[in-house]
């Protein structure tokens, strides 16, 4: 099972000590905390994509080039990439180049953000945002796929005799996760393809997320890629630990009520019991992860969101020292111990794609010729 952790790059003050980092200074604290990923042994590093402050992520793949330079066995992936906003031609060409400069160590989570203005800002209509997801999705499937391409949607000028360079890495197209917290139609899209669904669960309760991955696997094995047990599944979740519940808390509810993303609402004990944010010891954290499978199953991808909220890095960093050698050690054990065999226990990768050119990933609608 893959363990990883995902960063939004905001730009918060610290409300203990009042000091906002510049725009470098967050930048460098994300690369510095992917490092860190690596070095305790963790396996995926993914940052968002935005292009609205209080929020510096706005160039994904450049900024894991620069991150791939730095690390041997990191994997390398996004939370989201605007499916809807970018052309995708940008993305084609963009994470194929990535492939190639980190040797295959990529995948992406294709999302239609939930920030309204940015729409019209790439010039598009918030209102289409589905059917942008949809069309936009497919052709980028086939620009990953068809040496030439010829295409006409609603969206885009036509394409014709148009060929992506570069062409994906051992003419393997990166895997897909797609993310939503809402959006029934994106969970069909993933399952429609065999691709990977991800649910950010970290502002959920646990019956919403049940219900939007439930969707995802039942349509998926309906498309005939696998039982729907088989079905690729990715969640978020967040935590602050210490060595007690109590110095946790005490330590962690400054940045909690001040949070641009969730501060000013519940308690921070209420959002604990509503949510699978944890704060507290090594083993509460272990146990409310394990509870994500009785949740929704035995998965295969599991990122925690720790940069936020105007959190120092030093504390950052520890807590990433203490989720690879105390939390994520016994967590593959103990999924492991309860996943079934059939249960595939990591996500496709570059390795596995190249070894089974007859998976569906290959296929530009593997989903088009099943009985939904």
């Amino acid at each position: 099972m893959q363990f990883g952790i995902f960063s939004i790059g905001d730009v918060t003050t610290d409300p203990t000590t009042g000091k906002t980092p510049t725009e470098a200074e967050r930048i460098q604290s994300m690369t510095a905390i992917a490092l860190k990923a690596e070095e305790v042994g963790l396996d995926v590093f993914a940052t968002g994509e935005h292009h609205n402050p209080p929020f510096v992520p706005s160039s994904p793949t450049t900024h894991l080039g620069y991150i791939a330079a730095q690390t041997k066995n990191l994997q390398l992936s996004t939370a989201t990439t605007l499916i809807t906003t970018n052309d995708p031609l940008k993305i084609a060409e963009d994470f194929a180049f990535l492939q190639h400069l980190s040797g295959g160590r990529v995948d992406l989570m294709m999302g239609r953000g939930n920030t309204g203005p940015v729409y019209p800002w790439f010039g598009k209509d918030i209102r289409q945002g589905i059917p942008l997801a949809i069309e936009n999705y497919h052709l980028l499937r086939r620009l990953w796929r068809e040496r030439v391409v010829n295409w006409e949607g609603k969206f885009r000028t036509p394409l014709t005799g148009y060929s992506s360079t570069p062409f994906p890495l051992d003419e393997v197209p990166p895997f897909v996760w797609h993310g939503s917290i809402r959006s029934v139609q994106i969970a069909e899209q993933a399952a429609f393809y065999g691709d990977g669904f991800f649910h950010n669960n970290i502002f959920w309760n646990k019956e919403h997320t049940a219900k939007m991955v439930g969707i995802y696997r039942r349509r998926f094995e309906q498309y005939g890629h696998g039982r729907a047990d088989q079905a690729i599944v990715g969640l978020g979740g967040q935590f602050y630990v210490a060595e007690t519940e109590e110095q946790a808390k005490r330590e962690f509810r400054p940045y909690f009520d001040n949070a641009p993303v969730y501060g000013h609402g519940p308690s921070l004990e209420e959002f604990t019991e509503m949510t699978p944010l944890t704060v507290g010891t090594v083993e509460q954290v272990i146990e409310r992860t394990m509870q994500f499978a009785d949740w929704v199953g035995d998965y295969q991808r599991q990122l925690f969101l720790i940069d936020h909220a105007g959190l120092p890095l030093e504390t950052v960093l520890n807590q990433i020292e203490i989720l690879g050698t105390q939390i994520v050690p016994e967590l593959r054990r103990r999924m492991e111990a309860r996943r079934p065999e059939h249960v595939p226990s990591d996500p496709p990768t570059h390795a596995s794609l190249s070894a089974d050119r007859s998976h569906p990933h290959f296929q530009v609608s593997p989903g088009s010729d099943s009985q939904a």
